[in-house]
């Protein structure tokens, strides 16, 4: 929500979770032909990030869950840059505190100004 409030009020207009494009993009500026994805630290494995330290108990359904997850986000950034599409992805992490998402979110802008 927060993403979407910023782009708003920065005059984009966009779609949300466009089934028909792979990994349904949480938001998509057709316009721009961009697609950003919200993810979430630890379903998607931010690098290093501590929201994504994996549970000690069950370590092993884990590692390999997030491991799919990761792998399936690989294989969608690469289906849709092939279709021509750009790719942003913002972490959680980067939308927790106010001075984190301006710093993030006009990175963000920057990317799309650019365009």
């Amino acid at each position: 929500m927060i993403a979407r409030r910023f782009l708003h009020s920065h005059g984009y207009r966009f779609r949300l979770q466009v089934k028909k494009l792979p990994g349904t993009p949480d938001v998509v500026l057709p316009r721009l032909k961009t697609v950003i994805f919200v993810n979430g630290c630890f379903w998607h494995h931010h690098p290093r990030c501590s929201r994504s330290a994996l549970p000690q108990s069950n370590r092993a359904f884990w590692e390999n869950k997030i491991a799919r997850n990761v792998e399936r986000d690989k294989t969608t950034l690469r289906l849709l840059r092939r279709q021509g599409w750009s790719v942003i992805t913002i972490w959680d992490c980067q939308l927790k505190s106010a001075a984190s998402q301006k710093k993030w979110l006009s990175r963000v802008l920057l990317k799309l100004e650019a365009k």
